[in-house]
């Protein structure tokens, strides 16, 4: 009695019998149909509509406030230390697009662009001191300005000899 419990509970691999098997078929001509898919759990179908939704989200929020957008990533690669970033970053608070206006804040990313070599950078940091809005050391303006000039940016060559030459730089 024992012996056909135990012979019921194994279960035998399918052995196909000759006439089943063809060797000019692939796979034999015995080919398995693949089972229905079970559908996903509610968690992960809530999970899907949170990411597309938030998608469209952020889509709308990129495409009305683009300078806010903008103005977060830029500053997001000048903290990593890119000049260019920290130059835009200096741009955005010194006309006030996608933030407050800010003269402080802007000479702050002009000088971190300028201490890299940034020439427009260069540029904007010594016309803010030329403005009044920045303490530089004496000779500090002048350099700033000839590294500008030497790097292709008009404007420094201009004020180099309107300002600078008579004195102004000081």
């Amino acid at each position: 009695m024992e012996d056909i419990g135990k012979s019921e509970s194994v279960r035998q691999r399918y052995k196909p019998l000759k006439e089943d098997w063809d060797p000019d078929l692939p796979y034999g001509g015995r080919v398995y149909l693949a089972r229905r898919k079970k559908p996903d759990a509610l968690w992960i179908q809530v999970l899907q509509v949170a990411v597309i939704l938030s998608v469209v989200l952020m889509s709308y929020y990129s495409y009305y406030h683009f300078d806010k957008v903008h103005f977060h990533v830029t500053k997001m690669y000048a903290h990593l230390g890119t000049p260019q970033a920290q130059h835009l970053t200096g741009q955005r608070y010194l006309q006030g697009k996608g933030v407050e206006q800010s003269h402080a804040d802007a000479v702050h990313w002009f000088r971190k662009a300028a201490d890299q070599g940034h020439a427009h950078a260069s540029y904007n940091l010594a016309v803010a001191h030329l403005k009044g809005h920045t303490d530089l050391n004496t000779g500090e303006v002048r350099k700033l300005i000839e590294h500008a000039s030497n790097n292709g940016i008009d404007e420094a060559g201009q004020v180099l000899r309107e300002v600078c030459d008579k004195g102004g730089c000081d």
